[in-house]
């Protein structure tokens, strides 16, 4: 089943383009890097060859060297499969477990620049950050991945929504009924998440109840993972915070919450190892005084969402209270609604470099604290994600006035309008916000 992703457009413009760059797909495991990869061969018309090194390690030696022609001469070999600059595309995927294979891209871009080269590794920030290992910059484009947005999900449930979506502006809003409709999709999304996985499953059986024994398989695979990387962190500091983070979504993270009894380097260890193969993504407190927002971090202070909503919605054993509840902004206090805040700006930001996300926070007797700052433009833009008619701004109109902002966002159910220097969005439309924002005169 052809499930649409962003990156098509990007991987198109790739391969249209003379002097392109072999290109490494980076996202963690399970998002769905050999299937786009598969699906855009077969789009395009390329005579697909894979190699899976970690399935396949007898094409290791393949790479004993790094001339790309002896490269292909051996990988065509092995194969069986004959090589065609301009048609074949070589995909060389878990490239990690054959660190030659990666500084043999570079050569692919001098030596014979005209096939098309792509990898992926779950696994492989991990490799790049050994000391000793040399990456080849700038003769090598990155594209990363994250599990599929709302809009990639409403696409394959109903293209015509998600025209509805793309068309709707605070002078031409969604009718009441599609805005209806489109909160009970977000529903069933918050329920599946955005592993593709999952929502394959979901489009094949309709059945939500099946998902959980999914999802559940799926994080037991990770949790399995982790004992791979016992070289990086203790495994069981790995476990535990693998198993903690989607229970601290939202909050401030306190090592002491996530195990009181660990040394807080030995968390650190573990917690940089899930950022680095993207189980997790820290949310940095920034003082947000000017760009660029990391100019002005707090290192101590950060949160911490996990890789999907959905499976924190598994995790914490929400799916009851999802299913019931009426707005999801109130679902365990907020925290669901900012975890998927949180997955939709990275899944909409620009794929060829990794997006960091912020918050604000003001402690005292004062306190004060904004979900997200995001940056369009050159514009600093606070997020708020509040419940629906209760929720109350302080936060938000206070930053506001104290930084002299031009403008905020509130994200909620609501419908979509504007009040003064507050926009606001409903939940479904955070992949609209850019456009939003420019059709305000905010970011032009």
């Amino acid at each position: 089943m052809h499930i649409p992703r962003a990156l098509t457009d990007h991987l198109t413009t790739w391969a249209q383009s003379s002097g392109r760059n072999p290109l490494i797909i980076r996202g963690a495991r399970q998002v769905g890097k050999s299937a786009l990869v598969k699906q855009f061969a077969k789009d395009l018309g390329f005579e697909l060859l894979e190699i899976n090194f970690e399935l396949e390690p007898e094409y290791k030696s393949c790479f004993k060297n790094l001339k790309p022609v002896e490269i292909c001469q051996a990988v065509s070999l092995v194969s069986n499969t004959s090589i065609k600059p301009g048609r074949t595309l070589l995909f060389l995927d878990e490239i990690q477990d054959c660190p030659e294979a990666i500084q043999a891209l570079r050569y692919f871009k001098e030596k014979m620049p005209e096939l098309h080269v792509i990898a992926a590794g779950s696994l492989l920030e991990l490799t790049l950050r050994e000391a000793d290992f040399r990456m080849p910059v700038g003769r090598v484009s990155f594209l990363y991945l994250y599990p599929l947005s709302f809009k990639e999900f409403l696409r394959s449930v109903n293209p015509e929504a998600v025209r509805q979506l793309e068309s709707a502006s605070l002078d031409h809003p969604l009718p009441e009924a599609i805005h209806e409709y489109l909160l009970k999709q977000l529903k069933i999304y918050f329920w599946l998440g955005g592993m593709p996985e999952v929502t394959v499953a979901y489009l094949q059986s309709g059945n939500l109840l099946s998902i959980q024994s999914i999802q559940a398989n799926m994080l037991e695979t990770y949790n399995k993972d982790l004992g791979h990387f016992a070289q990086y962190a203790d495994v069981t500091m790995l476990k535990t915070c693998f198993e903690r983070v989607p229970m601290e979504a939202g909050k401030q993270i306190k090592y002491n919450k996530l195990e009181p009894d660990a040394r807080s380097r030995e968390l650190k260890k573990a917690l940089s190892v899930l950022e680095a193969i993207n189980l997790i993504s820290r949310v940095h407190c920034t003082a947000a005084q000017g760009l660029p927002l990391a100019a002005t971090i707090n290192e101590k202070k950060f949160k911490l969402n996990f890789i999907d909503v959905g499976l924190v919605k598994r995790v914490n054993q929400l799916d009851a209270e999802l299913m019931l509840s009426d707005d999801l902004v109130l679902l365990n206090d907020g925290a669901l609604a900012e975890q998927f805040v949180g997955q939709e700006l990275l899944a909409y930001s620009q794929p060829y470099e990794k997006t960091k996300l912020y918050f604000w926070a003001r402690d005292g007797s004062a306190k004060a604290e904004i979900d997200y700052i995001a940056v369009f433009g050159k514009h600093i833009i606070p997020i708020e994600v509040k419940a629906g008619k209760a929720g109350s701004l302080r936060s938000l109109r206070q930053y506001l006035k104290e930084r002299e902002m031009t403008f905020g966002v509130r994200v909620s159910q609501l419908p979509l309008s504007i009040d003064g220097k507050v926009l606001s969005v409903p939940l479904y439309m955070i992949g609209e916000l850019n456009r939003l924002l420019t059709e305000t005169d905010i970011c032009s």
